[in-house]
């Protein structure tokens, strides 16, 4: 092929941020059940159509949604406590899990030289406290949560947060998510995106965004590895 003729080579891939719940830990089923015996205590219900709504969405932005839902003055901060104490409670039962092939995925960018970050909308404290339990968090050397930026996912700032405490610029970072909102804010911010869903598939949009779709993080492993190894051929 004539060197006219090339396509542009992409910028290398140097750091990879990853979300949290839905994507590395299996956490988002044990939050439904949270919300919902939470609400149902004052009389109110949370239907699937309406919690896929809040997933990928601060802190902050869930109140929102429920003040919509179910009045301005309903209490939500007394709301969210109650459901935390539920969590916590399935947590001391149960623990955290991991998503399927997590341990492969990591050990995978290891072995790529990939540094690697958290981006959730998880506040940073509770985030940690997951991670921990979860017994992954060593294996970040960054993270950002939903309160250390002003506006949530699908705004870029989170993934711009991230990508600013690896140094690196964010055509050099990819992101891995599973909720409409994560991949939006990621292409907002000018990085690509591999999508994992979790409770539902994309929408058209996200999936449009998307740099690629893959069913588990095995497979996203498995991508990588073969996608790194094209490029090295290609050099």
């Amino acid at each position: 092929m004539h060197d006219l003729e090339r396509k542009p080579i992409e910028p290398a891939i140097r750091g990879v941020i990853l979300d949290m719940d839905g994507l590395m830990l299996d956490t988002e089923g044990m939050s439904r059940a949270a919300w919902r015996k939470t609400l149902a205590e004052r009389g109110l219900s949370l239907s699937d159509e309406r919690y896929l709504e809040l997933i990928g969405l601060t802190l902050s932005d869930v109140g929102k949604k429920m003040r919509v839902w179910y009045g301005a003055d309903i209490p939500y901060d007394s709301i969210y406590k109650r459901k935390l104490v539920l969590v916590d409670e399935i947590i001391a039962s149960d623990g955290i899990p991991q998503k399927p092939g997590l341990t492969a995925l990591l050990d995978a960018l290891d072995s790529l030289g990939l540094r690697k970050a958290v981006a959730t909308s998880t506040s940073r404290d509770r985030a940690m406290y997951k991670l921990k339990i979860a017994g992954v968090a060593a294996k970040f050397e960054a993270f950002v949560g939903g309160d250390d930026v002003a506006r949530g996912k699908p705004a870029p700032d989170i993934f711009l947060r991230a990508a600013d405490r690896l140094t690196l610029p964010p055509q050099e970072c990819l992101v891995l998510e599973d909720s409409d909102p994560g991949v939006l804010a990621a292409r907002a911010a000018g990085m690509r995106v591999i999508i994992v869903p979790d409770m539902k598939p994309p929408s058209p949009d996200a999936a449009a965004a998307g740099w690629q779709v893959l069913p588990d993080l095995n497979r996203v492993a498995i991508f990588l590895t073969q996608y790194f190894s094209a490029r090295m051929e290609d050099l």
